[in-house]
């Protein structure tokens, strides 16, 4: 699924994208965040496919699992 994300230099400054397309995984993430439903990111960009917002979840989860966070203590 992951292999839906790829990152290409030269294209949006080297963030990895869906798919090839200029469509940011933090793109996604934010239309998400902002209260967007994945059925309204699709009907607003059509070449996304349903898929890929698995592929991006699977992205960003295994990009978490190398961020240490520190106590809160």
């Amino acid at each position: 699924m992951a292999a839906r994300i790829v990152i290409e230099p030269g294209k949006r400054s080297g963030q990895p994208c869906v798919r090839g397309l200029r469509i940011t995984v933090w793109d996604v993430l934010s239309w998400l965040a902002s209260g967007m439903t994945e059925q309204e990111i699709l009907a607003d960009f059509p070449e996304l496919q349903p898929d890929d917002f698995r592929a991006v979840y699977e992205f960003t989860a295994d990009l978490g699992l190398g961020v240490l966070v520190p106590d809160r203590d």
